[in-house]
């Protein structure tokens, strides 16, 4: 009895290792039935129900119900702007950030579920371009522009957006020339903690800027990231908790290039070391638990089991950028109005 018990324990585990291993094969990915072309680029994912994602032609999407329905939203005066970023906290709460030159770079905010937006933030340096807006709570928010004099020109907003005001940066470190940041998932500055901000670049370097005050003070650290062109750089940055955390991106130029595409810290960002086994440019990445990670790009997913260790295939499908639930759902943004999930039961559970 005990023997027949023992091999029938075998047969599952035999049974779930064989079934884990093809739900990453086939990846699973369900597009969502939305009715419009935008390019999106801009995600957040509150919890199992809630889903907002952000992109071109003044689009905004949202899903409260799990997403068997979706909002499509133009904002108002908006129709010409790329909202390449969106923070949202719950099915009423965003704030959304438009990437361009000058005015083109605006935050708007809705309390209303999308019904109406209130314009928080309208650019007037001209040598400014924003790329992304984090928020440590609905009151508390930093975006941050590309280098303007030989610094990374950020604002931030203490009420709610009611008012935004440049940081003073005296105290970060100055860029390298031909340093930037790439607008390409909304993942390029992200808030961590109750305290903490990350803000990754490329082009000529590939560096992690790290500020555990909310962008009072600024340390930063080079990453094993390809660099040296203006296509190449890291494109993303996710953190599991205040130790552990991944950066990825590549060349979006060569996208099928598949050397020092990612890496991963142990200490807060401290230091980074090479992940090696992503199949190319990935311009988003974000942690599902402990253990899982999926990273997308223009050549398709690639999830890892192991923190960051090993990757295998998770789809050809082209996504722009990534989030989790931070249960058991992945979901995905890309070009011409694709919004994709993908459910992770099994392998969930086996990886909390």
């Amino acid at each position: 009895m005990i023997f027949q018990y023992q091999i029938m324990k075998i047969v599952i585990c035999i049974i779930a290792f064989v079934l884990i291993g093809s739900i990453s094969a086939a990846a699973q990915w369900q597009k969502q039935a939305i009715d419009t072309n935008a390019s999106f680029r801009g995600l957040s994912v509150v919890d199992q129900k809630v889903v907002w994602a952000s992109g071109t032609g003044g689009t905004v999407v949202r899903t409260a119900d799990g997403g068997k329905t979706w909002d499509v939203i133009k904002v108002p005066s908006a129709e010409k702007l790329d909202f390449r970023d969106i923070e949202a906290f719950d099915a009423k709460t965003a704030y959304i950030i438009s990437i361009g030159n000058g005015e083109d770079s605006r935050i708007y905010k809705t309390i209303d579920g999308g019904k109406t937006w209130k314009l928080q933030f309208k650019n007037t340096n001209e040598k400014a371009f924003f790329d992304a807006i984090a928020c440590w709570d609905q009151d508390n928010c930093m975006a941050m522009s590309d280098p303007v004099d030989g610094k990374f020109l950020l604002i931030k907003t203490e009420n709610g957006g009611a008012e935004w005001k440049q940081l003073n940066t005296d105290k970060m470190p100055a860029i390298i020339t031909g340093e930037a940041a790439f607008a390409a998932s909304g993942t390029c500055l992200i808030a961590s903690g109750k305290s903490t901000a990350f803000l990754i670049s490329g082009g000529m370097a590939a560096r992690v800027f790290r500020s555990g005050d909310r962008g009072v003070t600024w340390s930063v650290v080079d990453a094993p990231i390809i660099k040296g062109t203006p296509g190449s750089g890291i494109f993303s940055i996710a953190m599991r908790d205040k130790k552990n955390g991944i950066i990825v991106g590549g060349n979006y130029e060569k996208p099928s290039e598949t050397n020092s595409l990612a890496a991963v810290t142990r200490n807060g960002g401290r230091s980074w070391l090479t992940a090696e086994g992503l199949r190319g440019y990935r311009s988003g990445v974000a942690y599902l638990n402990k253990k899982i990670i999926i990273a997308v790009g223009t050549t398709g997913a690639d999830i890892s089991r192991d923190g960051g260790k090993t990757w295998s295939k998770f789809g050809d499908e082209n996504f722009n950028a990534v989030q989790t639930d931070g249960k058991d759902m992945i979901w995905a943004v890309g070009p011409k109005g694709v919004v994709a999930r993908s459910f992770l039961g099994t392998v969930t559970l086996d990886g909390k």
